[in-house]
């Protein structure tokens, strides 16, 4: 029975039954370390009451919490600086608006480079030199060797180079546009990419390992309750063997 006397705490000096807290010798190493380092005098043999050792349980538990969510914070913080460092916003080149030149030049390129107008020029060659050569319904406007048709061939390639020059380079500086975009894409995903592999070694590293402390604690604070739970237990019995024996003797007398 001295052994379960009342036992003074160290860190708030009041005066506890043994079933009322612990000794440090029955603790975590790593508690334990944090209590001799907060409070001096102590040895393995002191005492400390559940009310405050739960608070110190309690305030590791909100420290690692807020480590982890300042961690966070940070970096969040960082990959919203490098974004807003650049200011580009990505262009839509498919909305440009065009001018009338450049929307005549886009289709007579696009006519140009197709095969129904091959097959029309072929036809147009065909009836041309047919209808000189054959004098067809009296037509002689053209003879052989064609210097007419030459001098119109030539008008239209020293025309129609022009204009599909004029559409390559819309062209050429639609595609510049699409890969600065790119560029600029790749850019922020990379940023993106670097911010997730930060969260996810500092989930590796610190958050994993506080969340194995957490529930290593409630492990602990759930074997302690289930301990005072038990010694509950052995009391009651003792107490309900203690007055079955006075009833029992006072029966007898």
């Amino acid at each position: 029975m001295a052994a379960k006397m009342n036992a003074t705490c160290i860190i708030c000096g009041k005066h506890y039954s043994v079933m009322e807290g612990f000794f440090l010798r029955s603790l975590g190493r790593d508690l334990t370390q944090q209590i001799k380092e907060e409070y001096s005098n102590v040895k393995p043999s002191s005492f400390i009451c559940l009310n405050d050792l739960q608070h110190i349980r309690l305030s590791n538990l909100e420290n690692m919490i807020n480590e982890d969510l300042d961690s966070n914070r940070k970096i969040n913080d960082a990959l919203e600086k490098n974004l807003n460092s650049n200011h580009y916003v990505v262009k839509n080149t498919n909305s440009m608006k065009l001018t009338r030149g450049q929307k005549i030049a886009d289709a007579l390129a696009k006519y140009a480079g197709s095969w129904g107008f091959i097959i029309a020029f072929c036809i147009f060659l065909f009836v041309w030199m047919s209808a000189n050569t054959l004098h067809i319904f009296g037509i002689h406007f053209d003879p052989y060797p064609f210097i007419l048709l030459n001098l119109f061939l030539s008008c239209l390639a020293a025309l129609q180079a022009p204009v599909i020059m004029m559409s390559q380079n819309r062209q050429a500086e639609r595609d510049r546009f699409d890969a600065e975009n790119d560029y600029k894409t790749n850019q922020k995903t990379e940023m993106e990419l670097r911010n997730l592999h930060k969260k996810v070694d500092q989930l590796n590293e610190v958050q994993w390992p506080h969340l194995l402390d957490i529930q290593k604690t409630e492990i602990e604070v759930l074997t302690e309750i289930e301990s005072e739970l038990q010694q509950m237990k052995i009391k009651q019995n003792e107490l309900i063997k203690a007055r079955q024996h006075q009833t029992r003797h006072r029966s007898r007398q």
